[in-house]
């Protein structure tokens, strides 16, 4: 098949489509990650990186520097011997610009069909002003009203309205657009912990995904890692006089505090960092672009670690056009 490099050819039985990228909170990436550990899943195919992903920088280790490997897109299959549907796992460790999602995206579909899937599942996060330390209710959306009914009937929360940004929302729309079928699942996430892992939000989807698909698996290993990650964050915000001190839910002025506070304690997620990267890279080029910069910035919120950077792009552009 071309675009696509297999290994192998397995022969499923009804299978599903889940797809997943890193994003907030890593709720997607981190869910199916832990699918493929759990169920064994095999690798048989992949996409390979060249036509979708380019490198934007160079890694430095100890004093050393070189080039990263480019970002990779497997694909993973295993056998369902708990329900009459089989798997199919894609999962890319970073997001191609959305430049090339739809081309991408379709890549991904034509694969699928080829073993004759009709449903796709995705993840994503939904952030809230909620407290980290409460249990991640389940939200979802879905292609068509009968796949909304049958969630709803598990007690998840229909998203009325909104919008699901990058390619864990992105993707769904494309594949009902060719003719496919499908929901995603959103595990709520803290506002001010965007930037960490939430594996209690990835558990939660997975829980309803279980049920859901009579699918047996062992959730054990999420659930300790979201009792380490509320332990390591209430140690955070005790560090940070906020949180246990603070009565009452905590106020917008707090979040934003923490927000603050966490975007200097924590890391972006390495796909994140590149993906800024090449938004401005793609913005000393085309200023237009600089828009899609400045609202991915403001959704990690980390404007002001890149904004002599960013204001730096408007007075070039303003030297080149005089």
């Amino acid at each position: 098949m071309e675009g696509i490099k297999f290994s192998k050819r397995p022969r499923l039985k009804n299978p599903f489509l889940i797809v997943a990228w890193p994003g907030m909170g890593e709720v997607a990436f981190k869910a199916a990650n832990y699918l493929i550990e759990e169920l064994k899943a095999e690798e048989f195919a992949s996409i390979p990186p060249e036509e979708f992903f380019y490198l934007t920088n160079s890694l430095v280790q100890q004093g050393i520097l070189s080039v990263p490997d480019l970002p990779y897109s497997k694909f993973y299959y295993c056998k369902n011997k708990s329900g009459k549907n089989d798997f199919i796992i894609f999962i890319s460790n970073a997001q191609p610009d959305l430049a090339h999602a739809d081309a991408y995206s379709r890549r991904v579909i034509q694969a699928a069909k080829s073993f004759k899937i009709d449903t796709v599942i995705s993840f994503a996060s939904m952030p809230l002003g909620i407290d980290h330390t409460q249990e991640s209710a389940v939200w979802f959306a879905a292609t068509s009203s009968e796949l909304s009914n049958k969630l709803k009937k598990i007690g998840l929360n229909v998203l009325l309205e909104g919008a699901i940004s990058g390619m864990n929302g992105l993707f769904l729309g494309i594949a009902k657009r060719e003719g496919l079928k499908g929901f995603c699942l959103l595990g709520e996430i803290p506002l001010y912990t965007i930037q960490i892992d939430n594996p209690k939000a990835s558990y939660a989807v997975l829980k309803a995904l279980s049920r859901m698909l009579n699918l047996n698996i062992n959730l054990t290993g999420l659930i300790n890692q979201a009792r380490n990650m509320e332990a390591e964050i209430n140690k955070l915000l005790d560090y940070l006089k906020l949180g246990g001190q603070a009565a009452g839910p905590i106020q917008e002025e707090d979040i934003e505090k923490i927000k603050h506070s966490l975007s200097q304690l924590t890391k972006l997620p390495l796909s994140i960092k590149s993906k800024i990267e090449e938004l401005f890279s793609f913005s000393k080029i085309d200023i237009t672009r600089a828009a899609e910069l400045k609202a991915e910035l403001d959704k990690w919120n980390v404007y002001k670690e890149y904004e002599d950077r960013f204001l730096d792009l408007f007075k070039k552009n303003e030297e080149k056009n005089n």
